[in-house]
């Protein structure tokens, strides 16, 4: 094969995730093009995702591509992908995580010394409702908005006094590089307020009989990743959750090879946030016990 074509979204964290994808093909040896792809969540920015009906909002069309072998392999940002493939695809390989963890950037002029530097009775933006639930857990006071757009446009509604206050996955502030000098930022600890299921990590989907790339791919692969976020996408999977559902679940392997799961779910946006936390020495029915301790 002369060359990898890679499926990917056109915003400019998804193109970073795409070069990525790129250079760490170029260290194999392997050459690659991409080829952008607009998908549904891409083209409708009015509405939160609640509003919207199905699930793959990011995912689906680039799918669509490789059935139709338009592409060699997609990459996704793995908390944006449902659990179940499409018939004839499958997630080949993932990447090394970056922090898991959401960050709360607040505008200077809206801080206060209380929990979360939020002012009282702030208005925050996310259209997150696993981030909506969590941050009225901690925070009842608060005013929510939808916000949609990608990361740049978000925070120049921010700057814009749009709110008082955003939500954002830290890995995505932390590979644009982008200056949040003109904001507090409060790095929230993903053991308290957890992130999404596979938060931080790309996963790279390919045909499943496409046995060339997914020999290429398991050259990239990080398994140690793998171990978590099977877990956490079990009981996504579990849940039958989507992004409509308030549910965060993270996982951590410690040195002694022990599992440790935090998980957040509440029944809607607004409603109570059950939380547990579960160590096994073995990630055999490890998500099954999180369902249960869950209350599910």
């Amino acid at each position: 094969m002369d060359k990898l074509i890679i499926g990917t979204r056109g915003s400019r964290l998804a193109l970073w995730q795409a070069e990525f994808t790129q250079r760490q093909l170029a260290d194999i040896g392997v050459d690659s093009e991409l080829k952008i792809i607009k998908t549904r969540g891409d083209k409708i920015q009015h509405i939160g995702f609640s509003k919207m009906e199905g699930k793959g909002f990011f995912t689906k069309e680039i799918e669509d591509a490789l059935l139709r072998g338009e592409v060699h392999l997609a990459v996704h940002s793995m908390k944006d992908l449902p659990t179940n493939s499409p018939e004839g695809l499958c997630i080949t390989a993932v990447s090394h995580r970056a922090n898991p963890a959401d960050f709360l950037i607040v505008r200077k002029d809206k801080c206060e010394s209380i929990m979360l530097k939020v002012k009282k009775g702030g208005v925050v933006g996310t259209s997150s409702a696993r981030r909506k639930a969590q941050m009225l857990d901690y925070r009842p006071d608060i005013e929510l908005k939808d916000i949609r757009g990608n990361v740049p446009t978000r925070l120049k509604k921010l700057e814009e006094g749009a709110f008082d206050a955003i939500l954002l996955a830290a890995a995505g502030l932390e590979r644009l590089e982008l200056d949040l000098s003109a904001f507090e930022v409060v790095k929230l600890n993903p053991k308290e307020f957890v992130p999404a299921p596979a938060q931080g990590v790309l996963a790279w989907q390919t045909m499943e009989n496409d046995l060339e790339v997914r020999r290429i791919l398991k050259q990239i692969h990080d398994s140690s990743t793998s171990r978590r976020t099977n877990v956490e996408r079990k009981v996504l999977n579990l849940l039958d959750g989507g992004c409509q559902m308030p549910l965060g679940v993270y996982c951590e392997v410690d040195k002694m090879g022990y599992f440790h799961v935090w998980a957040a779910k509440a029944d809607q946006w607004n409603g109570t946030v059950k939380r547990v936390r579960l160590s096994s020495g073995t990630s055999h029915q490890l998500a099954e016990q999180v369902v249960d301790a869950l209350g599910q």
